[in-house]
């Protein structure tokens, strides 16, 4: 399963990054070209996003994001809401309908620090891209089993174990399990 952002439909959070680019994109005073060359993702990707045609990975949403000297939560909460505190929008989807990544809030730290809660249907996965160097991710499994592959090697943790690992590698949350999996996941940068 990919790290892809899907539209789930009226009024999702594609809708929120649709807006949320082209108007700070706008704020940066950056063109369209001039994103794509500050972030490395194609100018057509940028038109799409902004058009709100196109599906973009959640590792896109970063680069373009720095490149713009904003944060991942600044591209796809609802801008009417002014809390960071309280994002709580879908921004993955798995191949089951109750596989899913869900943004519940974000604070300051060195960075950016975000809390998701996220499941997965038993057999589903969800395949990360490394994050830039001094990222980490702290794991809390609440239901079910979830094997962590972490650069290739797999670790089962049960409910009530955690993991804390550096997000700068490949790795993945895989379902092996009959019942669904559900974890709580902070992204801290």
């Amino acid at each position: 399963m990919s790290n892809i952002l899907h539209s789930q439909g009226r009024g999702d959070v594609l809708a929120h990054v649709s807006g949320n680019l082209r108007r700070l994109r706008q704020a940066a005073g950056l063109s369209q070209i001039a994103l794509a060359e500050a972030s490395g993702i194609s100018r057509r990707m940028i038109i799409a996003v902004e058009a709100g045609d196109a599906n973009i990975s959640l590792s896109s949403l970063d680069k373009l994001a720095a490149a713009m000297g904003v944060g991942f939560v600044d591209l796809v909460r609802d801008p009417d809401r002014q809390s960071l505190s309280d994002i709580n929008e879908v921004t993955w989807r798995g191949v089951g309908p109750d596989s899913k990544g869900v943004l519940l809030g974000s604070a300051p730290a060195g960075n950016e620090a975000q809390m998701w809660m996220w499941s997965l249907q038993s057999g589903d996965s969800y395949q990360a891209e490394p994050d830039p160097q001094g990222w980490h991710e702290m794991i809390y499994v609440m239901e079910g089993v979830l094997t962590l592959v972490l650069s290739g090697v797999e670790k089962d943790y049960a409910a009530g174990a955690f993991a804390i690992y550096s997000s700068s590698q490949e790795y993945s949350y895989v379902n092996k399990g009959p019942a669904i999996l559900r974890i709580v996941r902070n992204v801290v940068s």
